[in-house]
């Protein structure tokens, strides 16, 4: 029986995390809880919204059961925006009692509200970047949600350190920018007010830490709890942010089944190669497939994340109608790609301050005649700060005539961070900063400024608008607004105070890494590859260098999808996707099912039902002409299992049905004749359709018959050619020539390789056959080349067409496949009856194997049910005959002869059971 509550840890990660009690942060509060009760569980079963009981079975349902015994007091739709810190400013007040807040203004979380519908609240909720003592959480958490309608998550403080420190930024941060753990990394820099355990070594070898990802799992059931308290599950959406909290939606998806979910991602995304080194790679995969939308900002990521679904899951993705999407247990899971942009109203605020022009006539005259590039970027070993510095020198080196007129301005903000990699990094920028400008550098010019301090947003736009070129050479980087900010700091503004602002043609040059979100969007941008100084020297000469009609007219490009491409599009765009991809959850079926990350909602059409056996033998005892079909591979036997031979049980059932002068019993297989006569040599009244319908018998001792007019193979000698051609340059694939048909396998090549293939090979077959009479169709790792008008379906009609002809229509239909071959047969029988094919009112039990989109109206788990199912049936067949005479007895007996001496019974019956 399925487990009526909701998830708890040790289910969900499936790990021993005692190590996180009252020392490790395991001890929870609860608090901030805004005057609301808990939520009752929720028991995890089919069924509508309405259908659902309350928390123990002696409750009467509740018609807000799937989502809290709370009344909401939220009328229409809310967004909650969940992250791991609200963007909130939080500051203890200078006498020491109580806090301030304020909104941070430049939290990406605040600007995208712009996009959002205005009849739709935004609910954010997240962690506080201040440490509040336990005493006064509650009140901080009850004001922030009165005053800024943000819910607080307070994780206790050893517990955020191995979230935080060690799993996200130790683990996720590294593996997700293309680092591997390739030794133990160094131990944090401990803080002046913190000892906790995340400044001591990792235990083990240091490269994965068990008890860092059991602190991570539970700091997202934090947020999940949280979430809890303040949701209204039918009305509400939910959009989470980053790599922090992967692993909430199962939490989410685990408690309430058609909760709508979103997910962005603001890192990069690895390529499978880098991303299965995690050792939690699938568990952090099914917790993301739990989503209904999950957003990258580029491609490549999404490409990378969909390539690991593939390779480790074994999920392909389809793309209609512009739409990427994952079909995952009948769910499909958008795709979204969408770089973030730039907030416009607050860059141009900031251009509007009255400091900015003397900020900017200051750096005019400090840099009077001199060419200004610029670099804006965080003290990061990722950023690659002294790429850029090198790459500078290399072009004050071979283009002498910038030496004493190009000036670098790299702008370093310093982070709160230490370590090795970061210490090496500052001391090898320190380093070059110095040689350059002893170099190159006299009394009146320095060709490098190093500005390693925090520098305010009006001085920055200053910086951006005396720039004649930005510089990111950054080795990865999720996103980098940088570029962004300063097209939009030179273009300026139309109400400034200056005329000459606006009346001067604009003009910007940037030179930008290929490793960086935002290059793909820069069409005009010169993209480099920063770890090759020589190229990154030339592009930033050739970037200064440019004519001046040529830097406008890159200007004017970039400024316009800069700004119609901000914030607000991309938030508008994203819940756009996000509400289309959960249009049709209240319609819908659900039943949750699996363990721990396993754990997943199956959602089915609410006609596509499970087969119930009570409803199929009740039809099958009812009917006096029966057909039924049944597909071999994947249906009686397992599509992994290596010995493809029939069980004795399987022949057991086949002929018992077989027994039954009622039932006409046909393999419809795409195997070869001789491979499905020998399995079912025992079998004589069995009838066999061989590759997909060419061949037919009804009966063992029958002759085959041919069911198609093709008798030119010609084609053949043109198609074998093209097979072999892939077969050789594909590991692991195979050709299987039939005597209709030619299948290339590719079931064991590598899965991506695999697929390409089989698509560049359809294509080409394709091209080659097109004036022939045959069809080239894919399978599931298969493409098949076979004579055109050979299909299941067609070979489905033909029985059931010469039943007719007998006159022995059938009045039971059941028809079982498990892949695309076998779609064609429910195709065809879907109207059979209005077709005059079989008798009026036939039950047809067209059933899939597996839970997926088929246009069978049934479906069955696996070939274990199919066999259960089959066996019922057989059982049937064989208490038929007993029942019949145990009617006849019951009706015929009227006296039983007892001791010679005859006496009449009329009030006695018999009965056979």
């Amino acid at each position: 029986m399925m487990s009526r509550s909701y998830t708890n840890l040790l289910d969900l990660a499936e790990g021993n995390f005692a190590a996180l009690g009252p020392s490790g942060g395991g001890g929870r509060r609860r608090s901030g809880s805004f005057g609301m009760k808990r939520m009752s569980r929720v028991m995890t079963v089919p069924g509508t919204l309405s259908e659902l009981d309350g928390e123990d079975d002696s409750e009467p349902a509740a018609t807000n059961s799937v989502a809290s015994d709370v009344p909401s007091s939220v009328s229409g739709e809310r967004l909650l925006v969940v992250s791991n810190q609200l963007p909130i400013v939080a500051r203890r007040r200078p006498d020491g009692r109580g806090w301030s807040f304020s909104w941070d203004d430049d939290s990406l979380l605040l600007q995208l509200r712009d996009g959002i519908p205005d009849d739709m609240e935004v609910l954010f909720v997240g962690g506080v970047r201040a440490e509040v003592p336990a005493a006064e959480q509650d009140e901080v958490a009850q004001a922030l949600y009165d005053r800024f309608r943000c819910a607080a998550v307070f994780l206790p403080e050893s517990l955020h350190d191995r979230f935080y420190h060690s799993f996200c930024k130790r683990t996720l941060w590294p593996l997700f920018h293309y680092m591997l753990p390739f030794t133990a990394p160094a131990s944090p820099e401990p803080s002046s007010s913190s000892s906790s355990s995340a400044s001591k070594k990792a235990p083990g070898n240091g490269r994965f830490d068990r008890g860092a990802w059991e602190a991570y799992v539970l700091a997202n059931k934090f947020f999940f709890e949280k979430i809890v308290e303040v949701i209204n599950p039918e009305d509400d959406y939910v959009w989470v942010h980053d790599y922090h909290l992967m692993a909430l939606p199962t939490f989410l998806r685990r408690r309430f089944n058609r909760l709508r979910i979103g997910f962005f991602l603001h890192s990069p995304f690895p390529s499978s190669e880098i991303y299965r080194t995690l050792p939690v790679r699938e568990e952090i995969l099914k917790a993301l497939l739990n989503c209904d939308l999950i957003g990258f900002h580029t491609f490549d990521y999404a490409r990378h994340f969909l390539s690991c679904c593939s390779r480790m899951l074994g999920i392909e993705y389809q793309s209609k109608r512009g739409y990427i999407g994952l079909e995952y247990f009948g769910r499909t899971v958008g795709i979204k790609i969408l770089p973030v942009g730039v907030h416009m109203d607050q860059l141009q605020s900031v251009l509007s301050l009255p400091d900015r022009q003397w900020r900017v006539s200051e750096l005019q005259q400090q840099f009077e005649g001199k060419t200004v590039l610029l670099g804006v970027d965080d003290m990061d070993i990722f950023k690659g700060i002294n790429l850029k510095l090198l790459a500078f020198e290399n072009m004050l080196r071979t283009h002498p005539k910038w030496q004493g007129r190009a000036v670098l301005v790299q702008i370093a903000k310093p982070v709160r961070g230490k370590g090795k990699n970061l210490e090496a990094i500052e001391a090898e920028i320190h380093e070059s900063y110095n040689r350059i400008n002893g170099e190159f550098g006299n009394s009146g010019y320095s060709p490098v400024i190093l500005i390693d301090r925090d520098v305010s947003s009006v001085e920055k736009s200053a910086f951006y608008t005396i720039a004649e070129c930005v510089v990111v050479t950054a080795v990865r980087d999720g996103m980098n607004l940088t570029p962004y900010e300063y097209i939009v700091c030179r273009q300026g503004i139309a109400t400034s105070e200056s005329s000459s602002e606006v009346s001067v043609p604009k003009k910007s040059m940037l030179v930008v890494s290929e490793f960086i979100g935002c290059s793909p969007s820069l069409s005009g941008a010169i993209r480099i590859n920063p770890w090759n100084v020589e190229t990154t020297a030339e592009a930033m000469n050739e970037a200064i260098s440019m004519s001046e009609q040529e830097k406008q007219l890159r200007h004017e490009k970039h400024y316009r999808y800069v700004s119609t491409h901000d914030v607000a599009y991309w938030s508008k765009s994203f819940v756009q996707d996000l509400e289309r991809a959960c249009k049709d959850h209240f319609r819908r079926t659900c039943w949750g099912i699996g363990l721990g990350f396993g754990f997943r909602v199956v959602a089915l059409d609410p006609h596509f039902t499970k087969l119930n056996m009570d409803s199929i033998v009740m039809a099958y005892e009812r009917s006096e002409s029966r057909t039924i079909l049944l597909d071999y591979d994947g249906t009686l036997v397992p599509q992994t299992s290596i010995n493809k031979t029939p069980s004795a049980e399987v022949l057991r059932i086949i002929n018992t049905l077989c027994s039954d002068e009622r039932n006409i019993v046909f393999i419809v297989s795409g195997r070869g004749r001789d491979k499905l006569g020998e399995w079912f040599s025992s079998c004589p009244k069995l009838g066999i359709a061989a590759e997909h319908g060419y061949f037919l018998r009804w009966t063992r001792d029958e002759e085959w018959q041919t069911c198609a007019q093709a008798s030119d193979f010609g084609w053949m000698e043109m198609a074998e050619p093209v097979m072999n051609l892939y077969t050789e340059a594909t590991d692991g694939s195979y050709i299987e020539t039939k005597e209709s048909a030619l299948v290339w396998h590719h079931q064991d090549a590598d899965s991506g390789f695999g697929s390409s293939q089989a698509k560049e090979m359809l294509d080409h077959l394709e091209s080659v056959l097109a004036n022939e009479p045959v069809s080239v169709k894919s399978g599931q790792f298969i493409v098949e080349v076979k004579p055109q008008g050979v299909s299941k379906g067609v070979i489905a009609e033909k029985i059931l067409a010469s039943m007719k002809e007998r006159g022995k229509k059938a009045d039971f239909v059941l028809c079982i496949g498990d892949d695309r071959s076998d779609e064609d047969m429910f195709e065809n029988i879907a109207d059979i009856i209005k077709r005059g094919m079989v008798a009026p009112k036939t039950p047809l039990f067209a059933c899939t194997v597996g839970q997926k989109p088929s246009k069978a109206k049934f479906y069955l788990d696996d070939t274990f049910e199919v066999a259960t199912m089959l066996s019922t049936l057989a059982d049937a067949t064989d208490l038929e005959p007993i029942a019949g005479l145990a009617d006849e007895l019951s009706a015929s007996v009227s006296s039983i002869d007892i001791g010679g001496e005859q006496t009449q019974s009329s009030d006695r019956t018999f009965r056979v059971l």
